[in-house]
């Protein structure tokens, strides 16, 4: 069946540092875009980064550009979110989403909590 599976998050400083991870499978990891979500308490869910099929395309929300980086590994049906210079307001369960135009499929997320 289909899975993906979020790691990585945690309690971290401000201007501190953390890399997500979500593995896939159950579906062909380089046959969708792959993006990362954030929701945190009382917001809606918002997109943070996104990448092409084969990486060669990234996408990133203004409040991010400059800190985060996006990246893929279609051999180890991976994609990745390296967060740096963190700051309290980017505190959020993040998740991780896969796209292919027909099918929508989501991990069950992971706590990231920046405080000092």
């Amino acid at each position: 069946q289909v899975q993906l599976v979020e790691s990585g998050g945690g309690l971290v400083q401000p201007g501190g540092s953390l890399r997500l991870s979500c593995t896939v499978s159950g579906f062909t990891f380089s046959s969708y875009a792959m993006s990362w979500y954030r929701q945190a308490p009382g917001k809606e869910r918002d997109v943070v980064a996104a990448i092409t099929r084969a990486g060669g395309t990234t996408n990133y929300a203004d409040s991010v550009k400059g800190r985060f980086t996006i990246s893929r590994d279609n051999a180890k049906n991976t994609v990745y979110l390296q967060m740096n210079s963190l700051k309290p307001e980017d505190t959020a369960v993040y998740y991780c989403n896969a796209w292919d135009g027909r099918h929508d499929y989501w991990g069950q997320g992971t706590q990231v909590t920046v405080s000092s």
